[in-house]
């Protein structure tokens, strides 16, 4: 069976990018699910001169560990100011030390959503356009506007257009995975 790491790239105890990551990494079919908290992934925030003085944190070790073991990578980014939240872009900078294949090549499905018209397109386009050039294997991308006019905790995408783009998304990753 194949493994699926997902998660929400934010710390936030109420993430609705948690509740999307996990709610794509449920629709995918006959797979194990490895749903992360980045709150188990605080760390001095990186630099090299902490990285000399420290090494690379276990939990950036950890979180590497799990992209390698992983047969697909699923992603729901929070976007801050247009941007990717610190909690992941730290987490990010002490994994890219690790070596320099930060994704392993692994098919990835990344979405994004924030209560607003776009959804968290900005930072979706960020990570869709340059994660190629970081051995990742974008198969798909997804950005969910409006989360609480257009998500419901039992039933999912409402709107019945996102739900077709969606799942149309959803489709390309499970073949690729």
């Amino acid at each position: 069976m194949k493994n699926i790491l997902a998660f929400g790239a934010s710390t936030s105890t109420t993430s609705i990018n948690q509740q999307l990551a996990k709610y794509a990494a449920d629709c995918i079919k006959d797979v194990n699910i490895n749903l992360l908290d980045l709150n188990m992934y605080e760390m001095l925030m990186y630099s090299s001169d902490r990285q000399a003085a420290y090494g690379i944190p276990e939990a950036a070790k950890h979180f590497k560990s799990l992209i390698k073991s992983a047969d697909g990578i699923i992603i729901s980014f929070a976007e801050h100011n247009a941007s990717y939240t610190a909690a992941f872009k730290n987490l990010f900078d002490w994994t890219s030390v690790i070596e320099k294949s930060i994704w392993n090549g692994k098919p990835m499905f990344l979405l994004a959503t924030s209560p607003g018209g776009r959804g968290g397109q900005t930072v979706l386009d960020t990570a869709v356009s340059s994660f190629g050039f970081m051995d990742g294997k974008v198969i798909s991308n997804f950005a969910l506007p409006s989360f609480q006019k257009n998500f419901d905790t039992q039933k999912g995408i409402t709107d019945i257009e996102l739900k077709k783009a969606f799942d149309k998304e959803c489709d390309l990753f499970q073949k690729a995975i």
